[in-house]
């Protein structure tokens, strides 16, 4: 059986995203899923100089080793200040250094939520333009705004919002 990973751009306990990525990723159909936590893959900040005296730590490699072992990408990315949060992207830094392209090619669904009505739409925006760089294939995208009001007991209660989760899922797992 094939083995989808799901995540959030976030270290929180509590996060949201990674809420909605195990929710979206839960609709799919005969795969496996392995829900992520960026904290299993706690790393210093990236700095040219500690990987020169240090190496590239193992916990970048393995994280690289669960993208690749994967045949796709459920990852709901947290905001920061309208950009990623600081732990995501300094995993994106280190994981890129073990060898390339991060994101191996493998289809992705990327989405956001946030507690206020733009629903992480920069962050979102910004992941659409940089991930094809490091080898993403973002094959669709989804947006939820005000997490607390449409989010509830590990769904979406909003029926139109939920449908349009749906659709996106569904064009994910086709590309599957």
């Amino acid at each position: 059986m094939d083995k989808i990973i799901a995540f959030a751009g976030s270290n929180s306990k509590s996060s949201i995203n990674k809420q909605l990525s195990a929710y979206a990723a839960s609709m799919l159909e005969g795969v496996e899923v392995d829900v992520l936590d960026l904290n299993d893959f706690e790393l210093p900040l990236y700095s040219i100089d500690y990987e020169t005296k240090n190496g590239i730590p193992d916990n970048a490699k393995q994280f690289l080793e669960q993208v690749k072992s994967s045949k796709g990408i459920v990852l709901s990315l947290a905001e920061h200040n309208g950009a990623y949060t600081a732990v995501f992207k300094n995993l994106m830094d280190w994981a890129s250094r073990v060898g390339g392209k991060l994101w191996d090619n493998k289809p992705m669904l990327v989405m956001a939520t946030s507690p206020g009505g733009r629903g992480g739409a920069n962050v979102l925006e910004i992941a659409k333009g940089y991930f094809k760089y490091l080898g993403g294939n973002i094959v669709s995208s989804y947006s939820l705004p005000s997490f607390g009001s449409n989010f509830s007991n590990g769904k979406i209660i909003n029926e139109e919002l939920n449908d349009l989760l749906v659709e996106n899922v569904k064009i994910f797992q086709k590309a599957l």
